[in-house]
């Protein structure tokens, strides 16, 4: 079992009068009491110095929220990795708890396993589907049984659900994945998400222009993607987390590293490694990446890898095609960089952004054009149209860039339409290329995803992650309808390296026209259609098949010449696996075919659920639910509900997310005047997606001017009767 640290939180000042009125000593606690009430937080009581983190309960009592430690413990064999995350929670009150914990995972990973343990009792989860799953759960917590349930709610954001946890017990929830091994220029890559960032989600038609012609909510589950979240210079981060990774390349290894932590390694074999971290358990407030090459002369060549699955075999193909011969000649590019200045991307960030940004302006070459977006609630194109990259322009676009700065929302709707939105369709012997700089925190993917499909043309999109939590999951997505490609820029040591490695495949030509043909009939492989390539990247193919026998022919073009490589199924390699990454891909092919209009919603989401029912696989429609046989809350005995808090990603900004803690909203200068300008929230915990229009803090402050007013009418009649 985990040890769970026993030492107290430090005390959170969870309200932050402005300051004239703090000034005021008789009436700053009674404005401190209501402004705790406005913000939906219970204030810890006066003289408690037990320094918990009190929540709102499902009851509106106060609760301790529950404690949580995690462990991930990560097995790499060859192209794939197998997870396995601890997390567990600890009630340290005297109340029957049920904790809700909102977390990441990889945008790729196949979740098929979850287990619930108390005492000495595992209670194994079942795959079932999603309505069912949290009916059976429900049913247990009334009844007063230990259960668990894991739920979908984006493929990279997961929530677990823990209820009957009794007085000062632990419990502890096993999930298991499986996820590929990515794979650029030589270099391997795993990551691991270890907090969920706050999102910023679109308002609901209701409050929306009609001219919009919105007529859906763009985040109809904004409830279930939002929690309570640190402000870190308040309060200690919380949740931390231990990690163990056992990596087995299949090849003699060269340097094994990891930007975003420090790590300690030790050597196994010329082929293995064991990583783990090297300050022991830490803060979860960023992704965790780690990265290897093989040695020098040792790097594998094609990869083909085979798993036994029920009714037949899986395979797997990772080719990496070569670079063209002879330099490719020069295509002069239209490039539409576009940037996030929005609120979640203040601090370092956006510092990487900027510099980012500058860098690909520095790439630019005389025939070249382009156009830069900057995006917040509203946005700019700082051009009427495409410009020549010449020293009068690329100047005023670097002053432009240097001058912007973080703050509000992230409407990235229209500025994403704005960029794909082609002047000269028809011009031909031109590049058209998109660089979108963003953390991609945002709750309404589906609405990106379904307007890139829609309006892309001949467009390429590249998405570039920046900061240390960036959604993976619209970031790989997009680039993948894009028909570009994803870069993470998570260090500002690696914003040089990595966009220079972007800018280099944006200059070289991409493989294009890739074909897969298998000798065997009935061989089911996806993707359906080959994206194009781009210089180094490899060919990830899934394919599921009563046999691995015969070969698998890859064509192409690189460069306007042919290229072509034939595999032998035969010699497949053994692989772990390889059948939940094949299905995990299908899924998400359906999910891509029904946002797209190819498949219609019943069409897909029926293809969906076969799939994972089959596989045993959390998705949108599935979810695993865990519930021990034996109810043992005593009856009669309450349930209280709180959600735990989550630490704000590593160099994010509280201030230009929530605000400063003043009773009024920002105003920002009048270019950058917003009509959806978002609320401060006076809460060092604050459970939100991301401020997202007034509408909701005119509420709060009309409740509380009128809770202001009540309390000081009271005051005032109890000094006059005195």
């Amino acid at each position: 079992m985990l040890p769970i640290p026993l030492s107290p939180h430090h005390p959170i000042p969870l309200v932050r009068p402005a300051p004239g009125l703090t000034r005021n000593l008789l009436l700053g606690p009674l404005i401190a009491l209501l402004l705790a009430l406005v913000a939906g937080i219970a204030p810890a009581r006066a003289g408690d110095g037990s320094g918990t983190l009190l929540l709102r309960s499902e009851g509106g009592a106060p609760v301790e929220a529950p404690r949580l430690k995690a462990d991930a413990a990560i097995t790499v064999s060859g192209p794939t990795a197998r997870a396995t995350i601890t997390q567990a929670f600890r009630n340290t009150t005297a109340e029957w708890v049920e904790g809700t914990y909102l977390f990441p995972l990889p945008e790729d990973a196949a979740v098929d396993t979850m287990k619930l343990v108390v005492g000495d009792r595992v209670i194994v989860a079942e795959i079932r589907e999603r309505e069912a799953a949290r009916r059976a759960y429900e049913a247990a917590k009334a009844e007063g049984k230990a259960a668990a349930l894991t739920e979908q709610q984006r493929p990279n954001l997961f929530t677990n659900a823990v209820a009957n946890i009794g007085p000062g017990e632990t419990v502890l929830v096993q999930i298991e994945y499986q996820q590929p091994v990515r794979s650029s220029a030589g270099t391997y890559a795993l990551r691991l998400p270890t907090v969920a960032a706050p999102r910023y989600s679109p308002a609901p038609p209701s409050v929306r222009s009609v001219a919009e012609g919105v007529s859906a909510d763009p985040v109809p589950d904004r409830d279930k993607i939002a929690a309570p979240v640190l402000d870190p210079a308040r309060h200690a981060p919380v949740n931390p987390l231990t990690l163990t990774i056992d990596l087995k390349a299949g090849f003699p290894l060269g340097q094994v590293r990891s930007a975003t932590h420090a790590i300690r390694v030790e050597e196994l074999s010329e082929a293995e490694r064991r990583i783990t971290l090297a300050d022991g358990a830490t803060a979860a407030d960023r992704d965790f990446e780690l990265t290897w090459t093989a040695a020098p002369g040792e790097a594998p060549a094609l990869g083909l890898f085979r798993e036994q699955v029920v009714g037949g075999e899986a395979v797997l193909a990772v080719v990496t095609p070569p670079a063209a011969a002879s330099p490719a000649a020069f295509v002069p590019r239209d490039v539409v960089f576009v940037i996030d200045n929005s609120g979640s991307m203040g601090g370092a960030s956006m510092r990487q952004a900027k510099a980012s940004l500058l860098i690909g302006l520095d790439r630019l070459r005389a025939g070249d054009r382009f156009n830069v977006i900057r995006f917040d609630d509203s946005f700019d194109t700082l051009f009427p149209d495409l410009v020549p990259a010449d020293e009068i322009h690329l100047d005023r676009a670097k002053r432009f860039v240097a001058s912007l700065e973080a703050s509000g929302g992230t409407e990235m709707l229209a500025p994403l339409r704005a960029a794909l939105r082609d002047t000269a369709p028809g011009e031909t012997g031109r590049l058209r290329q998109i660089v979108f700089l963003t953390d991609g925190a945002i709750g309404n993917e589906a609405q990106i995803f379904s307007a890139i499909a829609a309006e892309r043309g001949r467009s390429r999109l590249f998405m570039v992650g920046i900061g240390s939590a960036p959604n993976g999951y619209l970031m790989s997505h997009a680039a993948e309808l894009g028909q570009g490609s994803f870069t993470q820029i998570g260090t500002p040591e690696q914003v040089t390296e990595r966009m220079r490695a972007l800018l280099m495949k944006l200059e070289n030509p991409a493989v294009t026209d890739l074909t897969a043909t298998f000798s065997e009939p009935g061989v089911d492989a996806t993707p359906a259609r080959l994206p194009d390539l781009y210089r180094g990247e490899p060919l990830t193919l899934p394919a599921r098949m009563k046999q691995a026998r015969g070969t698998l022919t890859l064509a192409g073009r690189i460069g306007g010449e042919p290229w072509q490589a034939v595999l032998s199924l035969d010699a497949a390699q053994a692989g772990t696996g390889i059948g939940k990454l094949w299905a995990r891909a299908k899924i998400a092919e359906a999910e891509t075919a029904r946002l797209t209009g190819r498949l219609s919603p019943d069409a897909a989401d029926a293809a969906i659920l076969r799939l994972a029912l089959d596989h045993g696989l959390t998705t949108r429609l599935t979810s695993l639910v865990a519930v021990d046989a034996t109810p043992r809350r005593p009856e009669g005995a309450r349930l209280v509900s709180t959600e735990l808090p989550l630490n704000l990603p590593a160099g994010w900004d509280f201030a230009s997310l929530f605000g400063e803690g003043e009773a009024q909203p920002l105003a920002p200068p009048p270019r950058q005047r917003r009509a959806s300008a978002p609320a401060p929230q006076l809460a060092a915990v604050q459970s939100v997606a991301l401020p997202q229009t007034a509408t909701d803090f005119e509420i709060r402050a009309w409740l509380g001017g009128l809770l202001l007013a009540l309390g000081l009418g009271l005051f005032l009649r109890r000094r006059a009767a005195a």
